[in-house]
């Protein structure tokens, strides 16, 4: 099969990914082996290809919002059958015995792999998934449209929810890429007001267009008080200006899994019992829920597609901020 190889990390502007003939790996006996469709680009594989992520695994393939459909299952699979469509997310599994998988926090779980990351990912004609960590996509979406939902669209929810924003509340957004994006539309399903907070002029307007109350660039401070607001943007300078723009015990969710260095704070930053979370990986329950939300919203995502052999320039694109929405490797034929 073709497949995007990192053999060692680099900075993405060197192109580092390799296009590659390397074998269709076998299913384990509680796997399935699924033929790509489509997979989503997201800033998380970046931080993996330029190693802001400790390397875990090389050579490695990336990518972790795979939808596809199943070509062959192991022995004891019962989930799914041949000829479904399903979809591959970051968490690849869990061990189920450490105390967070017992108390209901497979998220932190000490020794989880991860899709693109620990294993192989869907920068690849094929790619394999624990059954009970695989996702049924539900019928509307087509394939590149359903890629984005598998991490930007689970881990933007999971951020809303830990942001403990209400009905009629008003949140603000920093950072208008894929995850916001899709997070936007679930919050005005809810009632909640969105005021985004964002560098370029592009995502100001797609926030805009998307529903938000009002766009402004990164630093500049909302119309109103927020109730809580999520830092999508891997970028720790903006944690001022957050927590700054909170009303007293609001609370500030910081949606990336790298981000650089946060500046010191004033204690009056923090003072009136604001609060600062990370939002980490996220449940199945967590993706479940969500894949269900989106399917009665319907949300809509905003794809820029390419071919596998352009996941470098969708890379390079991505880094840049020059993507409109969400970037989507369109692998295998595509259901639309």
């Amino acid at each position: 099969m073709k497949a995007c190889i990192l053999n060692s990390p680099a900075k993405v502007e060197t192109n580092p990914l390799a296009l590659s003939e390397v074998p269709v790996p076998e299913p384990g006996e509680i796997e399935v082996l699924v033929r790509v469709a489509a997979c989503g680009v997201c800033r998380t594989d970046l931080h993996v290809i330029e190693a802001e992520l400790p390397p875990r695994k090389m050579p490695v393939i990336p990518g972790h919002q795979v939808v596809g459909v199943v070509e062959k299952i192991g022995h004891q699979v019962t989930r799914f059958k041949p000829g479904e469509r399903v979809g591959i997310a970051w968490l690849h599994r869990t061990c189920g015995k450490c105390e967070y998988c017992r108390a209901g926090k497979e998220n932190l779980c000490d020794n989880a792999a991860f899709t693109g990351y620990t294993v192989d990912g869907g920068y690849a004609e094929y790619a394999l998934a624990a059954e009970q960590f695989t996702y049924a996509i539900p019928e509307g979406f087509p394939d590149e449209q359903a890629a984005p939902l598998l991490c930007a669209g689970i881990i933007g929810f999971r951020a809303l929810r830990l942001s403990g924003i209400e009905r009629g509340g008003r949140l603000g957004f920093y950072g208008f890429g894929s995850a916001a994006h899709v997070a936007i539309q679930v919050a005005r399903h809810w009632g909640i007001k969105v005021y985004a907070s964002t560098r370029d002029d592009r995502h100001q307007r797609l926030a805009l267009e998307l529903g938000a109350k009002w766009a402004g660039g990164t630093f500049a401070e909302p119309p109103v008080k927020l109730d809580a607001a999520i830092i999508f943007a891997p970028a720790g300078e903006i944690v001022p200006a957050a927590l700054k723009a909170l009303k007293k015990g609001g609370t500030l969710a910081l949606a990336g899994i790298h981000m650089s260095p946060t500046p010191p704070l004033d204690y009056d930053l923090l003072y009136h019992e604001r609060v600062i979370r990370s939002v980490a990986n996220n449940t199945r329950q967590d993706g479940e829920d969500f894949l269900r939300i989106a399917a009665e919203i319907p949300i809509r995502t905003q794809v820029e597609t390419y071919p596998l052999l352009e996941a470098n320039r969708a890379l390079n694109r991505l880094k840049n901020d020059a993507i409109r929405g969400s970037a989507v490797l369109q692998v295998n034929s595509v259901r639309s």
